[in-house]
């Protein structure tokens, strides 16, 4: 299948581990010319080998940390005067703490904010002269199934992520007529590096295989998600296929929110397991 990703310039935040650099590379195989930027400039070496190998377009990686306003907005500028044009922002970011709602101080969610919710508004922000020059556009928020069902334990994703959501959609209602669509996409428990950490640390006996098992069996499928599968549907939503999708979020929890409550695995988890 075309996605029409061809010659596109896509910037991808993010984009040096886990769902950020398997969208990266994923985009970059349809053809795209991507650009990843991430603040650990080892990994973000790496990444760039890793796209370059299945890349048929461009490739540029900078070390921007995108919690830095001015930087953001910096970098931005500088993908779309360096590709010739911007066409698709991917957002991908850190998680705050775990812990239930009570847990936190206002320090706490201050920091959440700053951390998940402002880096994507100033981006989406910074792109959008862009895209409009463009007049094609895809922006794309990498969130959490928190954004859409309530789990006690991951009370500061769920603000920060729900807020992106309503941002999200503000933007779509505004930016149809210039040929940009804004989407958000909800991962759940997917084989990333942050997960291989947190079942690290909860696996008192050292079964850490086993532990991530437990994580994956709480969805309908029984398993946790590949990076892989998250970045076909992220690739799919960055296409010309999807021109007629917009302001929606995106399940992508393997039907976990259609099978109860929430994983029996956060229950005993320390405030600071996934930190």
């Amino acid at each position: 299948m075309d996605l029409g990703l061809e010659n596109r310039v896509a910037l991808v935040a993010g984009g040096s581990s886990g769902l950020g650099l398997a969208a990266a590379m994923e985009l970059a195989r349809e053809g795209a010319h991507v650009a990843i930027g991430a603040r650990d400039r080892d990994r973000l070496a790496e990444a760039e080998r890793s796209v370059k190998e299945v890349a048929r377009g461009r490739v540029h990686a900078t070390s921007v940390d995108v919690t830095d306003g001015v930087a953001a907005r910096r970098w931005v500028d500088e993908v779309a005067a360096g590709f010739g044009a911007l066409h698709v922002v991917l957002v991908s970011g850190g998680s705050p703490p775990i812990g239930t709602a009570s847990r936190f101080s206002p320090a706490d969610y201050q920091a959440a904010v700053d951390k998940v919710l402002l880096p994507a508004v100033t981006l989406a922000l910074a792109a959008l002269p862009h895209l409009k020059a463009a007049r094609w556009g895809r922006l794309l928020f990498v969130a959490s199934e928190t954004a859409s069902v309530p789990i006690a334990q991951l009370a500061l994703s769920g603000v920060t992520r729900a807020a992106i959501v309503r941002f999200a959609q503000s933007l779509a209602s505004e930016l149809g007529r210039d040929g940009i669509t804004v989407n958000v996409l909800a991962p759940g428990a997917t084989r990333t590096p942050p997960v291989e950490r947190a079942a690290a640390k909860l696996a008192a006996d050292g079964d850490v295989e086993a532990r991530l098992r437990a994580m994956g069996d709480h969805n309908a499928l029984g398993r946790l998600g590949a990076p892989a599968e998250f970045a076909a549907v992220a690739a799919f939503l960055a296409g010309e296929r999807a021109s007629f999708v917009t302001g929606a979020l995106h399940l992508i929890d393997g039907g976990a929110s259609v099978v109860g409550p929430e994983p029996a695995h956060l229950t005993a988890a320390s405030r600071d397991t996934f930190t």
